[in-house]
């Protein structure tokens, strides 16, 4: 499989666009009305964040079948000093292409570019079970959480050279771009692509009926809605609630994974 990595272009940009509403359209949030990913990407080409020299787009055969975008972020430590890094998303792959090693490869690739430019540190929002794989660590083992001083194992740091992060904590923050969507803006930008069927995210119920009384009761306080929404709890975490046990995460894994959902450190193919 002969891969092509390059910058995007805008005559790029409705292929992306497409690419990415593809790749996201099962992950919206229950209750929501649409994905926003692709509007997302097309609001961050307009950043002054935004690293032109990152956002690259990868083709097989001259099709665009993977994307990825970057923009400036930033850790701000005690004393009010500024470091700044980077934050890639969303980064998309056509369905069909999934589980090649295709975004794997464009990870890494982008990675090059950015050390090549001088910058010390990736940071993202992210699947915690997957991201671990390609080196990210949790950004709560540098002492660094979000601007609210919280921190999570979806949070995470990859350091582009060693002792990038030494002596480096504190606040981490990122365009505010990704704060502001909302769920009209999305409807909206929508209009402008072919018709798609809502995507049917799988109940929660369904895994709560096969658990434990003291299981269901830990799954609950996650507040998950959905088996899709899962994604963004690491085995770990899960792990670490009172009343789940090594069956129950048998359990979870055998149910998300009868579902076509992605979940477990030692169990998720991506």
């Amino acid at each position: 499989m002969n891969i092509n990595i390059r910058q995007e272009t805008p005559e790029d940009y409705r292929a992306v666009e497409e690419l990415t509403r593809e790749a996201f359209w099962a992950f919206w949030e229950p209750g929501r009305k649409i994905c926003d990913e692709h509007l997302l990407v097309h609001r961050l080409r307009s950043v002054p964040s935004l690293v032109p020299e990152l956002n690259l787009v990868a083709e097989l055969d001259g099709e665009i079948i993977a994307h990825i975008i970057y923009t400036e972020s930033k850790i701000v430590d005690d004393a009010g000093k500024e470091y700044v890094t980077l934050t890639f998303g969303p980064v998309s792959v056509l369905p069909e292409h999934q589980n090649r090693r295709i975004g794997r490869d464009l990870i890494a690739h982008s990675f090059e570019i950015a050390r090549t430019m001088g910058y010390r540190a990736v940071l993202i929002f992210g699947h915690p079970s997957y991201y671990p794989r390609v080196g990210f660590r949790r950004a709560a083992e540098f002492g660094i959480t979000t601007s609210d001083g919280h921190s999570f194992d979806a949070f995470m740091a990859y350091p582009l050279y060693d002792g990038a992060l030494n002596g480096i904590s504190g606040r981490y923050y990122i365009d505010p771009v990704y704060e502001q969507l909302t769920e009209e803006a999305a409807l909206e930008f929508d209009k402008r692509f072919g018709h798609k069927e809502p995507f049917i995210q799988t109940p929660m119920d369904i895994l709560l009926d096969r658990l434990d009384p003291a299981a269901r009761d830990a799954m609950i306080s996650l507040e998950c809605a959905s088996l899709e929404m899962m994604t963004s709890r690491s085995e770990r975490e899960v792990s670490s609630l009172p009343g789940v046990d090594a069956k129950a995460i048998e359990v979870i894994c055998s149910v998300l994974h009868e579902h076509g959902v992605r979940w477990g450190e030692k169990r998720d193919s991506q």
